[in-house]
């Protein structure tokens, strides 16, 4: 069975250990690079991310892109949503089934 983690700073992620998930908080880009790499070649299905974090790791997520598992999800954090991670699910829809499912119109 896959399990579940979250990365990001601390403050934006410790309610999610509540919920059973394991929580890694990071401080830095190198912190946060090695913690997606030893959760991504475990037993995780599902990476939740802060913005923030995954805005430093653009090139190492992309890694990962094409693979089945790990799910690598961009969540909100403590300092706010930028869009990134509605934008990133909103694309990978689009790419899935053709069509951009907010606006009902048909992607190139």
């Amino acid at each position: 069975m896959y399990k579940i983690a979250v990365i990001g700073d601390y403050d934006s992620i410790y309610g999610f250990a509540t919920l059973g998930l394991s929580i890694c908080p990071v401080k830095t880009r190198d912190e946060a690079r090695e913690k997606l790499r030893q959760l991504a070649d475990g037993q995780y299905g599902i990476i939740y991310i802060t913005e923030a974090a995954a805005a430093e790791l653009e090139e190492e997520i992309e890694e990962y892109r094409e693979k089945t598992l790990p799910a690598i999800i961009r969540i909100p954090g403590v300092s706010g949503n930028t869009g990134a991670g509605v934008e990133g699910v909103k694309k990978t829809v689009e790419q899935a089934v053709g069509s951009d499912i907010l606006f009902g119109g048909v992607s190139e």
